[in-house]
């Protein structure tokens, strides 16, 4: 079993192993003395490991609550972060009881919000079930429900008790999700170094699970330990992300996050090219590392469509957008632009 110990408001566990959902019981047992628990899944996941987990917990003696929500960005909103609320409270659950998020992103982020602001908080244990979930949404902190108008619009940062990241979970994955959290993976390897870049170049994600979930995750530590709130370092995770959330936003959420990430990463790079601010060289690169992955790099949306969806993003001000830009392999900066400009880059990227 790998581990990598985050250390930020909280101090935890990212453990990593094939096979140790078996072991929920014992793991959990080390940051909670509680018997009272919480499981938070999606109607996809819970029959396949929800399921699983909440009935080695009651072999084990834990007092086991249930909430599972339809699954997809949709459910990731302000009515049914109430219904969690809601169950939470009629099961009488307290302070010192515990919340178990299994699944993806969606579960993660609205089980974390909800734990952060019962009781004004409560601890609570991700086990992600998704590639993207393992490799990214699961640490960190960053927990929040959608708005009508923006995608993580109401949320908070709130760090988890222990991260359970079995790899034999990404077993039943849809080949999308699949693909999804492999383009989290390609922001990690232009982020870091040439090194990680060229090994899920040359060798699929889904044959060294374990080294680069531990690789990205100990990435995505490094970032959080430096700047937990996303005042500084930390800005360089949204490579590709903000238009990213603007072509989510366009398609009405239809549009996977992980194939939005890919589009956007191909956008920026080309952009940035153009701008002349990197090598034309590295924006095919990107673009074929994508293309490799079976991920899409172009949108059809229109750059205006694009550019009033993206005035959303919470990361923006009044005046100006926030883009991060890929220089090098390894070598990414953040940059504020004037509003105004934001159409430019879209248009530079290949928005029509």
């Amino acid at each position: 079993m790998r581990s990598v110990t985050v250390k930020a408001g909280k101090k935890y566990e990212v453990l990593i192993g094939t096979g140790i959902l078996d072991s929920v019981s014992e793991l959990i047992a080390g940051v909670t003395k509680t018997k009272h628990v919480i499981v938070v899944s999606d109607d996809n996941v819970y029959p396949l490991y929800g399921q699983t987990v909440v009935k080695k917990l009651e072999d084990d003696g834990y007092q086991v609550e249930r909430f599972v929500f339809p699954h997809g960005e949709a459910s990731k909103n302000l009515s049914v972060f109430g219904e969690l609320q809601e169950k939470m409270c009629d099961a009488h659950l307290s302070r010192e009881d515990l919340l178990i998020a299994v699944g993806g992103g969606v579960v993660g982020d609205l089980a974390g919000f909800a734990a952060a602001t019962y009781q004004r908080g409560i601890p609570f244990v991700q086990i992600p079930t998704t590639l993207l979930a393992a490799v990214d949404s699961s640490v960190g902190g960053k927990t929040a429900v959608d708005l009508p108008n923006g995608k993580n619009q109401v949320g908070c940062f709130y760090q988890p008790s222990l991260v359970i990241c079995d790899p034999a979970t990404l077993a039943t994955l849809p080949d999308t999700e699949y693909r999804n959290g492999c383009a989290e993976i390609i922001k990690y390897g232009v982020l870091d170094s040439e090194e990680l870049f060229e090994k899920i170049l040359q060798k699929p994600v889904c044959e060294q699970y374990e080294e680069i979930i531990e690789r990205c995750v100990s990435i995505k530590r490094d970032y959080v330990e430096e700047d937990e709130f996303d005042r500084g370092k930390r800005m360089l995770l949204n490579y590709g992300h903000t238009i990213a959330h603007a072509i989510e936003a366009c398609s009405r959420y239809e549009i996977p996050h992980g194939q939005a990430v890919a589009i956007g990463m191909v956008m920026i790079t080309k952009a940035s090219a153009a701008k002349g601010l990197c090598d034309p060289e590295l924006a095919k690169r990107v673009e074929n590392i994508v293309r490799a992955y079976g991920l899409p790099y172009e949108t059809g949306f229109a750059k205006e469509d694009l550019s009033e969806a993206g005035m959303a993003d919470k990361k923006n001000t009044s005046d100006s957008v926030r883009l991060v830009i890929p220089e090098a392999i390894g070598g990414c900066t953040v940059r504020r632009i004037p509003r105004a400009e934001f159409i430019s880059w879209l248009q530079e990227g290949g928005a029509v």
